[in-house]
């Protein structure tokens, strides 16, 4: 399955900081984190159309804390 923009929501944690859940579209399983990295953050949820290195960065990130 490719990974979608569609597969992360984003809520706002404070200034500077999101918790980003990851959703697998095949299990259903969330993963959550939180975090400060706004550069990944703006290719990703404030992009119009993501990257899609910058979503498998998210996810491995969302994966790994």
């Amino acid at each position: 399955m490719k990974i979608s923009i569609l597969d992360f929501s984003f809520q706002f944690a404070g200034y500077g900081h999101y918790d980003v859940y990851y959703i697998s579209p095949s299990t259903g399983k969330v993963w959550k984190t939180r975090t400060s990295n706004m550069p990944l953050i703006d290719a990703t949820r404030n992009a119009d159309k993501p990257k899609r290195k910058d979503l498998i960065q998210l996810k491995k990130l969302c994966k790994n804390n």
